[in-house]
């Protein structure tokens, strides 16, 4: 195909992929919103719990994601009932990340008071994680049913059940907390009972397409489960273990931050909340392009095309780019208008408004290397993405920022700066150091496979 032909590909698939995720997104900003309507202290723990809660499914959903090049390459060598049996063979690694997955959500005291959590959060937050690990699995399953149709190019369906999702977790997160009718009001409790009720209506809507869809006919999905394939599963592991940490490294490079900064106090944690909600929200439009572009990518490593492979990946690029840096632009202009829209507080606008000329710096590099991470994990390369993520999200942006938070730098006689700003100036230089790194490893790795052709 034609390069205008596969990015009109890329942006049809992106766009419609966008368009969910930004629905499913809309839930973190709905409770975001709705909790800091409430009260502050349903703001802080919602930072705090939701940052424990995206830590934990993020990295499930990673050993998953291991599916989308695996049924992609299938599916481009022409092999539909081989996607089916891999996704059959994916529900074992569900089933194991949904009992990993509860049980670490159940305990997590553990992580509170390691993080110094303020004892005031403690209960809440606790008592938040306890319901949303009830909803926990019927997240991951979605997560498989949508990796089904991103690989085959075919994301609407999951787009229109997210858009329904969203339609009933605004009224639901609304009612639930402030309470109606003759129903109490649950506080930071409602947004976590809308949730569940979401991911289950979601996970059925699911399961009835996957009967009656003529789309997934030809993979029988519905044949009987087979044994596990240990080959089939290694290989899925693989590939998702690292991805998985990869993912939790990315993730908790800036949900710990959540965790470190709350220490500061109610303002600074909920100034990071909404920092963190705007950064996720960010993100869904190049993980959208990174989605349908590894989709295509992989296809034609499964036709065994590494050249097609190879234009295709740099039409992603060109998509993503341009995006990214008309997005960071808009933060930067319109950053005084952005932080009153998520808090009436004077002194978290006033915080906010301060860490956003960050956020639209940070934006670029992570547009860059999520599209790297999707593209190397096409080619079956994750350790380096992991090498790399440890050493700079964890130990330069992370790390680098508790220092300069808490403990300062005495060989530059710089003070400590406790501010959530501090670690989002680390953080930003870290994903731009890992973006420079990873985009030179994808060049040198896809050009090795056209030259191996």
């Amino acid at each position: 195909m034609s390069k205008k032909t596969e990015r009109r590909l890329i942006f049809q698939h992106a766009s419609t992929i966008l368009v969910g995720q930004l629905a499913v997104m809309a839930f973190g900003i709905t409770d975001t919103l709705v909790a800091g309507r409430y009260d502050q202290k349903a703001l802080a723990a919602l930072s705090v719990g939701s940052a424990v809660y995206i830590s934990v499914f993020v990295a499930l959903m990673g050993i998953l994601q291991a599916l989308l090049p695996v049924l992609s390459e299938m599916h481009g060598a022409q092999k539909p009932l081989e996607v089916g049996r891999q996704f059959r063979q994916g529900l074992y690694l569900f089933l194991s990340c949904s009992a990993l997955g509860v049980s670490i959500l159940l305990n997590p005291h553990l992580i509170l008071q390691w993080t110094q959590v303020p004892k005031a959060l403690e209960h809440e937050v606790a008592s938040y994680l306890a319901i949303q690990c009830l909803g926990l699995p019927l997240a991951l399953l979605f997560r498989m049913f949508s990796t089904l149709n991103q690989s085959i190019g075919k994301p609407k369906l999951v787009t229109w059940i997210q858009i329904t999702g969203l339609l009933l977790k605004i009224p639901l997160s609304i009612a639930l907390t402030f309470g109606v009718f003759e129903f109490a009001a649950l506080g930071l409790m409602g947004c976590a009972w809308a949730t569940f009720c979401v991911n289950l209506a979601m996970v059925m809507l699911c399961l009835v397409l996957l009967q009656k869809q003529a789309l997934y006919k030809p993979f029988n999905i519905w044949a009987s489960l087979e044994r596990p394939d240990w080959k089939s599963l290694r290989e899925l592991l693989r590939i998702g273990l690292p991805n998985a940490l990869s993912v939790a490294v990315e993730v908790t490079s800036f949900t710990l931050m959540a965790l470190f900064i709350a220490r500061q106090g109610t303002t600074a944690a909920a100034t990071h909340q909404i920092i963190t909600s705007l950064a996720a929200l960010l993100y869904m439009a190049p993980l959208s392009l990174s989605i349908a572009t590894s989709a295509r990518v992989s296809f034609w490593l499964g036709a065994l095309d590494p050249v097609q492979a190879r234009m295709v990946m740099k039409q992603g690029f060109l998509l993503d780019w341009s995006l990214a840096g008309i997005v960071s632009v808009l933060i930067f202009f319109l950053n005084p208008w952005i932080a009153p829209l998520f808090s009436t507080n004077p002194e978290v606008v006033s915080a906010a408004t301060g860490v956003l000329i960050w956020l639209s710096l940070y934006h670029l590099g992570d547009a860059t290397q999520v599209m790297c991470f999707f593209m190397l994990r096409c080619y079956k390369i994750t350790i380096m993405p992991l090498v790399l993520y440890c050493v700079f999200l964890w130990g330069v942006g992370l790390m680098g920022g508790y220092h300069l938070a808490y403990e300062g730098l005495s060989i530059f006689d710089w003070p400590a700066m406790p501010s959530p700003k501090t670690f989002w100036l680390s953080n930003t230089a870290a994903v731009f150091t890992v973006s420079i790194c990873m985009l030179t490893l994808l060049n040198w790795v896809s050009k090795k496979s056209t030259q191996e052709r």
